[in-house]
């Protein structure tokens, strides 16, 4: 069993959180995802929070529920195995886990994206689009193109480095046509390694989990142009 929640909402205190988190792990479930509120732009919730009628914790605060997160779900024997995610040994989600490995997968519903042998597919978004293409075409495909070696080493790093294990040289390799460390900073690696928000080493790249807290400002600086 496994359910998603969602933290950092408007108006949430710290003790409001850490009752519903401390309730959801009350249910012995081996799988959590718990997700912190990002407000995209062109979004209703952006409109609204642009005029001042939706409200949400700012930087600190924020950052305070993910520290949190991660101590009450690791003291209940669910720590972090990717930023989002969490799970007893052995409970991680494998569907996900294909994702995050940059393994090949297949989208298949409306607005469904797909990555299999270095192409990405994306279906029809409006359901009644993806209906009327699979009884004209036989499939919901809107676009289907070849993926650079540079494009599919972007998405290999920006992926693998939300896990917990980082990303394996050699799956990297396997996955995205490109060697790992071809495509980042060596230097930027080593002065975030110093500062413990990295771990490196010729097989393997992780961020930990005081980097991967930040891990937006490391892909910025790590991942070469």
């Amino acid at each position: 069993m496994s359910f998603d929640l969602i933290y950092a909402r408007p108006g949430q205190t710290e003790a409001a959180w850490r009752a519903e988190l401390e309730r959801a792990l009350g249910f012995g479930t081996g799988h959590l995802s718990l997700y912190q509120l990002t407000i995209e732009a062109g979004t209703r919730f952006a409109t609204l929070a642009r005029e001042g009628r939706l409200t949400i914790p700012d930087g600190d605060t924020a950052a305070g529920l993910y520290e949190l997160t991660q101590a009450l779900a690791g003291a209940a024997g669910l720590p972090a195995y990717e930023i989002s995610n969490h799970a007893r040994p052995g409970e991680e989600s494998r569907h996900n886990l294909v994702y995050w490995r940059y393994g090949d997968y297949l989208g298949i519903g409306p607005g469904a994206h797909g990555r299999r042998g270095g192409r990405a597919t994306s279906r029809h978004r409006k359901p009644e689009n993806w209906l009327n293409a699979i009884g004209r075409d036989g499939h919901g495909i809107a676009a289907d193109e070849a993926l650079t070696p540079e494009q599919r080493s972007d998405e290999a790093l920006l992926m693998g480095l939300r896990l917990a294990e980082g990303i394996d040289a050699a799956r990297f390799a396997r996955n995205s046509g490109c060697d790992l460390w071809d495509i980042v900073d060596r230097d930027a690696v080593r002065r975030f390694a110093a500062l413990g928000l990295v771990e490196a080493s010729d097989e393997r790249l992780a961020a930990t989990a005081a980097g991967r807290q930040v891990l937006d400002r490391l892909l910025g600086e790590i991942a070469l142009a």
